[in-house]
């Protein structure tokens, strides 16, 4: 049995080829530029664009079960050929699917529910590999976090939670016409996660709370387009009960508890170390 990994050099989807490697698995990844993708040995690398069928045909020949992402492109663009895939995926074979899914449900998701394929939709909420995006680099120069909505809650997850997950349920099966919410074991504060950051990499981290227009000016200032922006501000600022509430997926699904974000912190806290 072959198992695909689409956007398997990701944030999330190189923890799913680890975790299958570890179950072990025949693991395939599927790479826009298969030459340079990094990735475990063992692993076969195949060339391939989601957002283009035609060129799966090889990619899919023998797979058993695979994980999907739904977007393409380096824009994060929605896929938009969610029927194509879903009949290339029936025409070759495939029984079992995870989708790592967004804010919207989009083709893909349609296309998957209205087929007789095993899907189960994978829903995180926000990724503590996030706080490398938006605050390493102003910790390592200047020992400062800022960020508004200091009080905020999250119930951040591991992303190797969301791998390991995705893995052990194409692996195993069990969760077929479901949607997985995903958290970690609870959920802290912009505040309290500065905090644990700083007792992780070992330096005092000082948090200056922006205020919406604070925030909104440093973001443009940044280059983000207005569009972001207005996204940030939304999900920063009204965040959904769902982001806040913890849920026992992860360890119901594993069989051991979620990570903390203290193990994330101190498993990352290299890249937030000045060189100095």
């Amino acid at each position: 049995m072959t198992f695909l990994v689409t956007g398997a050099t990701g944030t999330v989807g190189r923890h799913v080829v680890a975790e299958l490697l570890r179950l072990g698995r025949d693991v395939r990844a599927l790479s826009r530029t298969p030459d340079s993708a990094e990735l475990p040995g063992g692993v076969e690398v195949v060339g391939g664009d989601l957002a283009d069928v035609a060129s799966l045909e090889a990619a899919f020949d023998g797979v058993t079960a695979v994980h999907l992402i739904n977007f393409a492109g380096d824009s994060y663009g929605a896929l938009d050929n969610g029927p194509d895939l879903v009949d290339l995926m029936v025409r070759k074979g495939v029984r079992r699917v995870t989708l790592l899914g967004g804010r919207d449900e989009g083709a893909l998701e349609k296309a998957l529910k209205a087929s007789d394929l095993e899907w189960t939709m994978l829903t995180p909420v926000e990724f503590m590999g996030n706080t490398l995006q938006w605050w390493a680099a102003s910790v390592r120069a200047e020992g400062v976090v800022r960020e508004p909505f200091g009080g905020r809650l999250s119930a951040m997850v591991h992303e190797a939670d969301i791998g390991a997950v995705a893995a052990t349920v194409l692996a195993e099966g069990g969760y077929a016409g479901r949607e997985l919410v995903l958290t970690g074991p609870e959920a802290i504060t912009t505040a309290e996660k500065v905090r644990i950051l700083a007792g992780a990499v070992g330096r005092d981290i000082a948090f200056v709370e922006l205020t919406e227009r604070e925030a909104r000016e440093k973001w443009a200032a940044d280059g983000m387009p207005g569009e972001l922006i207005e996204f940030l501000v939304d999900a920063l600022g009204n965040t959904p009960e769902v982001g806040y509430t913890v849920v026992p997926t992860v360890p119901e699904v594993l069989g051991r508890p979620a990570r903390t974000f203290a193990q994330w912190a101190a498993e990352n806290a290299a890249a937030f170390r000045s060189e100095d």
